[in-house]
């Protein structure tokens, strides 16, 4: 069995919004609110892929450009000469 809450005092808009909610997806109102807890503290899918995900991100601002150095081999990182 799973934690149980309780909340008093409510603020009465919010419990409004709530009931409205729920009668729109058409779930209880313990469902709604079970469906807006996970929602809020469940972390969002991570992309795939990463590279789409940047390139739409900013495609509304025109995309971005940017300067980077050509690759090249690394050196040694404990060389400290």
């Amino acid at each position: 069995m799973g934690m149980r809450i309780t909340i008093q005092d409510l603020d009465q808009r919010v419990e409004a919004f709530i009931r409205i909610r729920a009668a729109e997806n058409r779930r209880s109102v313990e469902q709604e609110v079970h469906a807006i807890l996970g929602d809020a503290v469940i972390e969002p899918d991570v992309p795939e892929d990463l590279v789409e995900f940047t390139r739409e991100c900013f495609a509304e601002f025109g995309g971005i450009e940017l300067n980077l150095p050509k690759r090249g081999t690394m050196g040694d990182p404990l060389d400290d000469s």
